[in-house]
């Protein structure tokens, strides 16, 4: 009977403790789960997001920009054209033009330099000569576009057989598409003063 009671009560005990155990288990909160780097994610994510937004924002702009310049000026051969009657030396009306996204106009090919010429007779005058985003400046002889590629396409004026263009040699590296010679190319002091045109190519 002591023995059964001895028993009885290792048995309680035995269960007290594992209601102590169980208890206290209950109570300890639960191990937090690694939400850290979750948000971390997220986060980035959410920044990735906002990156492309803006970036997006801005193509919008800039398409909307070339749209403004293509209404106010022509579109030839994927590009948009705008001139500017303003008489500027070559290398400022470079930087304007610049300053807007754009470079000086340099013809590709036959009718992309027939289609500019009728361009500027209509916005400039019948007559007037124009910069063209084109020079030697470089190297003598040697003409290129303002990126510096050497120019495969060129309309020099040979008509006369006297003043063969480009005649200006080291004084005369810029280049001018006349609208009184159908759009002929000369060389000119790059000091001069001439209405320009700015092209925008079309993204």
């Amino acid at each position: 009977m002591r023995g059964l009671s001895m028993e009885r009560k290792g048995v309680c005990t035995l269960l007290l403790v594992l209601l102590v155990v169980t208890s206290s288990l209950q109570q300890t909160p639960p191990k937090k789960k690694p939400v850290r780097k979750e948000k971390d994610a997220a986060i980035q994510d959410l920044q990735r997001q906002i990156d492309e937004i803006v970036q997006d924002l801005d193509r919008l702009k800039e398409e909307q920009a070339l749209q403004r310049v293509c209404l106010k000026g022509t579109k030839i051969n994927g590009k948009c054209v705008l001139a500017d009657p303003v008489r500027k030396s070559y290398h400022t009306a470079s930087e304007d033009c610049n300053a807007l996204g754009g470079v000086l106009s340099a013809p590709s090919s036959a009718d992309e330099n027939d289609q500019l010429t009728d361009y500027v007779q209509q916005s400039v005058g019948l007559d007037e000569q124009v910069w063209l985003g084109i020079n030697d400046m470089v190297t003598e002889g040697t003409w290129a576009d303002q990126s510096g590629v050497r120019i495969s396409f060129k309309n020099w004026d040979t008509s006369n057989s006297r003043s063969r263009q480009p005649d200006g040699g080291q004084s005369q590296n810029c280049v001018v598409l006349s609208g009184a010679t159908q759009g002929k190319w000369s060389d000119e002091n790059c000091r001069d003063e001439k209405p320009s045109v700015c092209q925008f190519n079309i993204v």
